[in-house]
């Protein structure tokens, strides 16, 4: 397969806003800066959570908050997802009732750059969790860092802004972005729940921190695999040795490290051939 299921629209009209501004020397610029717009999530009659989102993909983005806070369990499936771009609001229905009062009194607010927010026990569903006994070939990581950082999308063209894309070995299908990773995670989950995209032979990558939300979305989502250009948080780490994810961090260049999961790697690239960037100055360790 060549080229993408989804990629980011950057020349999107509505996705952005054109803002006057100065800069250092006084001189007028002019900038695209990322939109953000409240979309407000229900299942079936209840409230859910109101999101933080560039706005693309809300039904996506709806199933998969959905799905990865567990709340579609015992809902049977899904029959109907309705968007109302006036007001703003999805609402996902499924063929069996449900309620998640309780659930909802559990509210988590996580590290985010949006704001994340999880309802319940964080760490419920992990317990006796064991991921695929996928490979990851550092030929495909690689190849996959060069083709996703020089695609045109929202994080290269306005910035403020994180991408998250699922891809199978060497190729990256499906390419989602918004102001909080947790979102464009969300999108890809709701999108492989609705497609009925594998889970087991697939790989996130991600332009953001390497968190505890993210490697148990990514857990959740049942995918062996998550890295990141960025670096990690120790429980972050934690939990992904706890649940046997493979977590690699800090890919930059030839350069990365894996804090779990390392047995999945296969070393097949030849390091002389990939260009390296040059390290970053400033504190060591820095994101």
């Amino acid at each position: 397969m060549t080229g993408f299921i989804i990629a980011p629209d950057p020349g999107c009209a509505r996705l952005t806003r054109r803002v006057t501004g100065v800069d250092q020397t006084g001189t007028e610029v002019e900038q695209n800066v990322v939109e953000e717009r409240p979309l407000t999530i229900y299942l079936n009659a209840q409230e859910i959570v109101t999101a933080m989102t560039i706005g693309d993909y809300p039904e996506y983005l709806a199933l998969g908050f959905l799905r990865n806070q567990g709340m579609l369990e015992g809902a049977g499936a899904v029959t109907r997802i309705d968007y109302d771009a006036e007001l703003d609001v999805v609402v996902v229905r499924t063929d069996h009732a449900t309620d998640h009062e309780e659930k909802l009194k559990k509210k988590t607010r996580t590290s985010g750059c949006a704001v994340g927010t999880v309802f319940g026990d964080m760490m419920e569903g992990l317990e006796g969790l064991s991921l695929p006994k996928a490979e990851m070939r550092t030929s495909w990581l690689y190849a996959l860092a060069a083709q996703i950082n020089t695609t045109p999308s929202l994080y290269l063209s306005a910035g403020a802004i994180h991408g998250t894309v699922l891809c199978h070995r060497d190729q990256p299908l499906v390419y989602m972005e918004d102001v909080g990773r947790h979102n464009a995670v969300d999108k890809i989950s709701g999108w492989m729940l609705q497609e009925g995209a594998r889970a087991d032979d697939k790989m996130l990558y991600t332009t953001g921190r390497l968190t505890s939300e993210m490697v148990i979305k990514c857990a959740h989502m049942g995918i062996p695999v998550l890295a990141s250009r960025s670096g990690f948080t120790a429980w972050g780490v934690e939990i992904a040795q706890q649940v046997g994810l493979t977590l690699i961090g800090r890919l930059r260049g030839k350069r990365f490290q894996c804090l779990a999961g390392a047995e999945r790697i296969i070393w097949d690239a030849d390091l002389d051939a990939i260009k390296d960037e040059p390290k970053r100055s400033g504190r060591k360790g820095s994101a």
